[in-house]
């Protein structure tokens, strides 16, 4: 019972803290203006990295059940950032779990970004931009040209993707793989 208790505290603090850092999202240069860079996912990479890939995935999903209260896309928004979210934290709490050093840290860390930007670029392009469409009735055009506005190559849904969603999933990962790597040695103690 005990062991339970101390699960979930720390889960819950550790989504606590990844909530209010989805809070203080900001846009990033020369990408379209709805990609905004928040830093909740090393909350989760940490939680994953010290208690296991339920306990890195269920931090995503609180503090996107958390935000979704203060959403301004219908929820979509928070369903994109716990299925990117998940696939960064989960994949790499695996590999890491096999190799618990730092050199085991960043490869799980690189794996975690590319996986994560795969998955960003699959399911934006087949899911959730579709669903923008429908549900908020948020036309093609519109996203193409928000993103052609900072990078004149984006001419349809398939280069918005590759010049927008990537590079931005790619700068994501690996700004949160940096920071991980400088705190995680230091928070490790206080989670175990």
């Amino acid at each position: 019972m005990h062991s339970k208790m101390a699960y979930m505290t720390r889960v819950a603090i550790l989504a606590s803290a990844a909530t209010i850092l989805m809070l203080m999202d900001f846009p990033v240069l020369f990408m379209p203006t709805f990609l905004k860079l928040d830093f909740s996912d090393i909350p989760a990479i940490i939680g994953a990295f010290a208690i296991g890939p339920l306990a890195g995935c269920l931090i995503v999903l609180v503090k996107n059940i958390l935000h979704v209260s203060s959403t301004q896309t219908a929820g979509i928004g928070e369903i994109a950032n716990f299925l990117v979210g998940t696939g960064f934290v989960v994949p790499a709490a695996f590999i890491y779990r096999y190799k618990k050093n730092r050199s085991g840290a960043v490869i799980a860390l690189a794996a975690g970004t590319v996986i994560m930007t795969l998955v960003a670029a699959a399911v934006d392009y087949w899911v959730l931009l579709p669903l923008y469409q429908s549900a908020l009735h948020f036309p093609p055009e519109a996203i193409i040209n928000m993103g052609r506005a900072v990078n004149p190559l984006i001419v349809d849904l398939k280069t918005f993707i590759v010049f927008a969603i990537v590079p931005f999933n790619l700068l994501k990962g690996i700004m949160v793989a940096v920071i991980t790597l400088l705190v995680y040695k230091k928070l490790s103690p206080i989670l175990h």
